[in-house]
């Protein structure tokens, strides 16, 4: 049976700001297909509000439009699709914005997050089947964004985009392990795999990049430096256990970082998705040094660095998509660390609003007023 819902569709890229005016995301009265086979409907309990997503609402991130925004989030499970056997109602799930196969050659070999039917279809706006879930109340239909669509009451997605959780844990905190915490801690421990001992420099401290500086205490770095232009998120940083940190309108960021990591950082990540600022990433990096990048630039942005470099200075440029991870071993073990107190996570949480206040949140997203937002959905 169709169920009725309220989501926030996106319909064009790229509306000017200030987003609560122009209004963009648009709540709308939706209707929502049941499950298929594979597949689970979700009440939706919890929903971050991520870069990723203002990419795809300023447009430096295109997608298909008309689309249910939303991708990082936790819920309920209410109900299974045929020949699902690995949930059922009232599990709590933590989505993830990769529905990987199982079965394709990234999958086979550990990297699912590089799954190619995951990939076409987070393209495409469906999910994992192909199907698309949501039509509009002129009957026409709308995309599914990375197979989540978490702006929304209640959602459909594929098996292959949720994992289940213990139902203790607060929804609002339990969404940031959907994206910021995936993202950020994985870059850390997965991508880079920072060891003890080595010295790191996070480059942005929003959400995905503080996590990234939690990720980094917690494998045992040191020195750990924090680099960004807004005094509270530094400040934020350094009450999360950064050694230093740096503000790149004041000082050379570059020179900087090599002051404090004694020539240069054995690992840099880069999260704030500007070529400008992985250029100052890679050349903060001592010679041997890993630069790990999250961001996500527009198409069009291009790097340039010294090809020499790579090899005469032995460093390493590698890119991170939702920290390497494979959610179904990542997800439980992130949890057991912010379990035990070494991944305070719920620091990053600055805002919780409903659904109705998005655009004037990803105002404040836009504006770096804000470290992660959450959409609480109420009974």
């Amino acid at each position: 049976m169709t169920t009725i819902t309220r989501g926030a569709v996106l319909r064009e890229m790229g509306a000017a700001q200030p987003y609560a005016e122009t209004r963009p995301l648009k709540i709308e009265t939706l209707e929502l297909a049941p499950p298929g086979p594979g597949e689970i409907q979700v009440r939706v309990r919890a929903a971050g509000i991520c870069h990723s997503d203002l990419s795809v609402v300023n447009g430096s991130r295109p997608r298909p439009m008309p689309m249910v925004l939303g991708h990082e989030a936790a819920g309920d499970v209410e109900a299974v699709g045929p020949d699902v056997a690995d949930f059922a109602p009232g599990d709590r799930v933590v989505f993830s914005f990769v529905p990987a196969c199982g079965t394709c050659s990234y999958c086979a070999e550990g990297r699912p997050v590089l799954c190619v039917p995951g990939a076409a279809a987070n393209s495409a706006g469906t999910l994992l089947s192909g199907a698309r879930r949501w039509r509009d109340s002129d009957g026409a239909e709308c995309h599914h964004h990375l197979g989540v669509s978490a702006f929304a009451e209640r959602t459909v997605v594929s098996t292959r985009s949720a994992v289940r959780i213990d139902p203790d844990l607060p929804v609002e905190i339990a969404a940031l392990f959907g994206c910021a915490v995936m993202t950020g801690v994985g870059a850390a421990v997965n991508t880079a795999a920072v060891r003890p001992g080595e010295s790191v420099a996070v480059f942005g401290m929003g959400g995905v990049g503080l996590a990234a500086l939690l990720g980094a205490i917690a494998a045992g770095a040191w020195p750990v430096v924090a680099v960004d232009p807004v005094a509270a998120k530094r400040e934020l940083a350094l009450s999360l256990g950064a050694t230093h940190v740096v503000d790149p309108t004041a000082e050379d960021a570059v020179e900087a970082v090599r002051a404090h990591t004694g020539g240069g950082a054995a690992h840099a990540v880069e999260t704030v998705g500007s070529e400008k600022v992985l250029e100052q990433a890679y050349f903060a990096t001592v010679r041997g040094g890993q630069t790990v990048t999250v961001g996500l630039p527009h198409p069009e942005r291009m790097l340039s660095i010294p090809a020499v470099s790579l090899v005469a200075e032995e460093r390493t440029l590698r890119g991170s998509y939702m920290g390497s991870a494979v959610v179904s071993r990542d997800v439980p073990r992130f949890l057991s660390l912010y379990r035990a107190g070494r991944l305070p996570v719920d620091k990053l949480l600055t805002h919780e609003l409903a659904l109705d206040g998005i655009n004037a949140a990803f105002d404040r997203l836009a504006r770096a007023e804000a470290v992660r937002q959450v959409i609480r959905f109420d009974d």
